[in-house]
Formats: C-alpha cells, sequence, structure tokens
C-alpha cells in the first residue's frame, strides 16, 4: 500500500525545518486563508479553526494526501482569554509586547490539524506551552529587538534564538510547539492515519 504524499499547509521556515526532523519527505503548498480573528471567538478556538482552514484551504490540490495545518497565538495568562499578542510588526509594537510580558506568564497555544484527503477525516489537537518570563528592562527588551528583529514573530520574540535569555523557564509537553509544530501530537496524528514515522522509509 502507497503511503499517502504527505503536505505542509504553510510557508513558514520554521514549521518546514520542524517537519523536517522526522524524516519524511513533503510538500509545502502556500494556503490562501483570512486569519482575522472573529467577534467572541477565544484564542483555542481561533488556533484550531485557522488549523483547520489551512489544511482544507490546499486539500483540493492533493487528492491522496496527508495536510498538516498549524496556527499559533501568544497571550497573557493572567488577562482575559489570554489577551492575544500578535506578530508585532513594527518596533514600537515589540517594544510595547515585551514590556507587557516582563516579569509575567505568556501561554501559547499551536492549533494543529491533520486532514486525510482522500476521505476527508479530520485530526485537530490545541497544544498549550507557557513561557515564564524574566523581569527586564527597557535597555534590556531594546537590546533583545535590535539584535535579533522579532517583527515577524507572535510575542516578539524567538525562542530557538536569543530569545531564550529573556526567560526564567519554560513549561510545557512539546518545546516544538513553542516553535509552531507540535511534533509529538503530530506523530500521533500521522500513526492514527497509518503512518508510522520509525517504520517508514523516505
Amino acid at each position: 500500500m502507497t503511503r499517502p504524499r504527505l503536505v505542509l499547509a504553510s510557508t513558514s521556515p520554521f514549521r518546514r525545518e520542524l517537519l523536517a526532523r522526522l524524516g519524511l519527505p513533503f510538500d509545502i503548498a502556500a494556503p490562501d486563508v483570512d486569519e482575522a480573528q472573529r467577534p467572541g471567538e477565544g484564542a483555542k478556538g481561533l488556533v484550531l479553526r485557522l488549523a483547520e482552514s489551512k489544511a482544507r484551504a490546499v486539500a483540493d490540490q492533493f487528492p491522496d494526501a496527508l495536510v498538516i495545518g498549524s496556527d499559533q497565538v501568544a497571550g497573557l495568562a493572567d488577562e482575559p482569554d489570554g489577551a492575544i499578542l500578535g506578530k508585532p510588526g513594527t518596533r514600537e509594537r515589540a517594544i510595547e509586547q515585551l514590556t507587557r510580558a516582563s516579569g509575567r506568564t505568556v501561554v501559547f497555544r499551536t492549533g494543529l490539524c491533520l486532514l486525510r484527503t482522500a476521505d476527508a477525516r479530520v485530526q485537530t489537537a490545541c497544544e498549550l506551552f507557557k513561557v515564564h518570563f524574566r523581569t527586564l528592562t527597557k535597555a534590556q527588551i531594546e537590546a533583545y529587538i535590535d539584535r535579533e528583529q522579532p517583527l515577524g514573530c507572535a510575542g516578539s520574540f524567538k525562542s530557538e534564538g536569543l530569545g531564550i535569555t529573556l526567560f526564567e523557564r519554560l513549561e510545557g509537553d512539546d518545546p516544538n510547539a513553542l516553535i509552531g509544530l507540535p511534533l509529538i501530537r503530530l506523530v500521533d496524528m500521522l500513526a492514527a492515519a497509518g503512518v508510522e514515522v520509525l517504520g517508514a522509509r523516505a
């Protein structure tokens, strides 16, 4: 039996690098999805909806495939429904986000979807990961932002880079979820879809 084609519905270089760690061949497709939060939609509902929407957006291109969709938001743990921290886009907004996060806990919610296009079967999950920030000075925040330029990253930092210096500790089941693709849960989903990562040959 031929193993279904594996497709990553994302152009994120971080997710691409993470998926490559599993040693399986995969294709990449760019989903065209409106990522705006809907009125009254919480963080968990948002990432689950967007992860599945991204997978469905490219599904028609791949008639016999397993399509992976993922989405992530960061939010302050002690604010209502996580007070979502998006991608800052500018230096000023990045400074504002890290100032708010200083001395507090930021919760990352990562939505994951595996869609089997042959029968439209969908598996979804939302993985949590907590980042406990050090108390940061304005000078430290500005120095970090100027050195790493994390303007396209939710929460205004890159945990896989210099961003690790901002933290007191990390809390969660899968550190890959913090970067954007929960590999532990994905391996479980692939197995449920008939793909054993350690039993597969590239």
